[in-house]
């Protein structure tokens, strides 16, 4: 099947106004701003303030996107939210975005896939557009993991910031033609990354809340060694489906300096042809992609890279990962 050609029309972001850095956290748990930057490459995220929610990020992110795009809310044909953070579980966090943006024509709905869920929303869009169903799709990429972090566990903790970014990708585009996308999950490594109580199988009553149960889990070791070599495979695998253009640049999922370093190192890439912004936002799960892409747009992070591959990816709780090829 013919597809319809695709791409990015615009971009926004959003991030709280607060600020936490790693000072603040050495008077809240036992660390260490060397000790942090050492193990993640972080110095300060964004946290949200009290009465904060996820779709007010998407929002303000969802809104730049559509003026830089030069788009009305009515322009937009589906909206798809990629969050594990979401305002409550009914009704989808994307609705209220459409009704706020006044999308009165979009569909609406979110994607749960951990760090990976905005390259897997990213991949539902393409085939929308790829397929001819739709015109133009927002994407956003938000979390409040504040909401949902342990500020007791250093090793967690110093991880995590909130914030929200958003792409619209149109049959009318500026630049990053889509060209490729791959999803995959080995639900056997569930319990890597998890939530012990919140959901159906473990509803929260006071005595869980007041234990913490509600808060992130992440085991550490496998995750390091896990993302490492995702990231390696899945730009390997890009560059294999995308033979006729030389390899640009790689923006990766934000969620370690040491695991991007390490991936940045196998690939045999110069620092300058991956984008990384960690150190100011730290892991934004689902927001990390489009914040940086975004970021890195506004900056002229591509303008040596024009007719060239360049590679999104990511990896997440699920276990999921997936990767999105453009042609810039």
């Amino acid at each position: 099947m013919n597809r319809v050609p695709c791409g990015i029309r615009g971009t926004g972001h959003a991030v709280p106004e607060r600020v936490l850095t790693n000072d603040e956290l050495e008077r809240m748990v036992d660390t260490s701003d060397e000790w942090i930057v050492q193990r993640t490459g972080i110095r300060e995220r964004r946290i949200v303030a009290p009465g904060e929610s996820t779709s007010d990020l998407c929002i303000a992110a969802g809104r730049r996107a559509l003026e830089d795009a030069g788009l009305a809310a009515t322009d937009l044909d589906l909206i798809i939210v990629a969050t594990v953070t979401p305002d409550q579980h009914v009704p989808a966090t994307a609705c209220r975005v459409q009704a706020e943006l006044g999308a009165t024509r979009a569909a609406a709905f979110d994607v749960a896939a951990g760090c990976t869920g905005f390259v897997y929303a990213t991949n539902i869009a393409a085939n929308y557009l790829w397929g001819g169903s739709a015109r133009n799709v927002l994407v956003i990429g938000a979390e409040c993991l504040s909401r949902i972090t342990n500020y007791a566990d250093r090793t967690s903790c110093i991880l995590f910031g909130d914030g929200a970014g958003a792409v619209i990708y149109g049959r009318e585009f500026a630049c990053g033609e889509l060209r490729t996308s791959s999803i995959a999950a080995d639900g056997g490594g569930y319990d890597v990354m998890y939530q012990r109580s919140g959901g159906s199988r473990q509803p929260l009553t006071p005595e869980l809340l007041a234990a913490g149960e509600h808060f992130l889990v992440i085991r550490g070791r496998e995750v390091y060694k896990f993302a490492t070599n995702k990231m390696v495979e899945l730009v390997r695998h890009e560059m294999a489906s995308n033979p006729d253009l030389e390899l640009g640049v790689v923006i990766p999922h934000q969620m370690n300096q040491r695991i991007i370093e390490a991936a940045r190192e196998r690939l045999e890439l110069s620092e300058d042809r991956i984008y990384v912004n960690i150190q100011r936002f730290g892991n934004t799960s689902s927001g990390s992609i489009p914040i940086a892409l975004d970021e890195a747009l506004r900056n002229g992070f591509f303008a040596e890279h024009s007719g060239r591959l360049v590679v999104l990816c990511a990896f997440g709780a699920g276990l999921t990962w997936g990767s999105v090829g453009l042609r810039w």
